[in-house]
């Protein structure tokens, strides 16, 4: 099959393209500078928000993977994080719809789904928000017709680029450079999924004749800090200090104000303490059985990050 695939030159958008090439299928990268990404593939550049571009690059596919997202957790202005994440999603489905294309996969994330002890999502920062959003776009399209089937996947993991798409790689990554001072909500759990097992996941949905609309792919459900206790016993390097939420709150509104006068990223937000202060454990038990859907143990898919980190721990020195 030919495929397009939106935000290809991202993290998971470059494991897709790999999985995809190996499994005899031709991918079509779809990002704003996908003609740089040096990927063994078809290369557009374009942007999401551009509703005619997605739909020239769409052309000729016979299915499509959006994983193109504004990831972040700050930005100036917040309706960026609309225009794509959400109306992005809608140029996909409408491109989708007029070419007739027979198969949509929607990358979106565990934070569009309640966390644990909760009935309804939470919308604690712009990405959030817009994920949200972008899910009840998605399965409306699902309930009238379209042929989309919806992946959330939990925290991805595993070696590769440390864009803001690999949360624990550049984690792991600053703690060896002696540049993360601290933890919020150690304690809390998250579920690793190993790379290279969502993308497998993402391809699966994308080419069984018989799935259903929505399925989580996650792995091991652990506490965040389990990552920096494997980092310890192969490194010997110990785990940053817990930091607590009402001093993590007050430096999310102080590095606020600061992103607000500089332009520059914050640190952390009040939104993303927010989401540090739930768990958010995913069950996988249905794309195990309807995708093939393989779950990594984590301290599997840590051995093979460890290299990368033992580079960044000699570099730390």
């Amino acid at each position: 099959m030919k495929v397009l695939v939106t935000g290809g030159t991202g993290y998971l958008g470059r494991a897709l393209v790999s999985e995809l090439r190996s499994r005899g299928h031709e991918p079509v990268v779809f990002a704003r500078r996908a003609s740089q990404s040096g990927l063994g593939a078809t290369l557009v550049d374009g942007d999401v928000r551009d509703r005619a571009a997605v739909g020239a690059a769409m052309r000729g596919c016979d299915a499509v993977c959006h994983a193109a997202a504004l990831v972040s957790i700050w930005r100036p202005d917040p309706r960026e994080f609309d225009a794509v994440n959400v109306d992005g999603l809608r140029h996909v489905l409408a491109a989708a719809r007029d070419l007739g294309v027979s198969r949509v996969v929607y990358t979106s994330s565990f934070l569009a789904l309640p966390p644990a002890g909760r009935d309804v999502p939470v919308r604690a920062n712009d990405y959030q928000r817009t994920k949200v959003e972008a899910r009840r776009v998605a399965l409306d399209a699902a309930r009238s017709g379209a042929p989309l089937v919806c992946l959330y996947p939990g925290v991805i993991y595993g070696p590769g680029v440390r864009t803001e798409g690999n949360l624990v790689g550049r984690l792991l990554a600053d703690r060896c450079a002696r540049r993360l001072p601290g933890l919020i909500g150690p304690e809390r759990t998250w579920s690793f999924a190993f790379v290279a097992d969502v993308a497998a996941g993402h391809v699966a949905a994308l080419t069984l004749p018989d799935v259903r609309a929505e399925y989580t792919l996650g792995g091991d459900n652990a506490p965040q800090q389990r990552v920096f206790e494997l980092l310890q016993e192969a490194t010997g390097l110990g785990p940053p200090p817990r930091i607590p939420y009402p001093l993590a709150s007050m430096i999310g509104v102080a590095e606020q104000w600061r992103a607000r006068v500089t332009g520059r990223l914050p640190l952390v937000t009040s939104g993303t303490v927010e989401i540090f202060r739930h768990d958010w454990p995913l069950d996988s038990r249905a794309a195990q059985a309807d995708l093939g859907y393989r779950v990594t143990p984590l301290a599997a898919g840590f051995r093979a990050l460890l290299p990368e980190i033992t580079r960044s721990v000699d570099h730390g020195r």
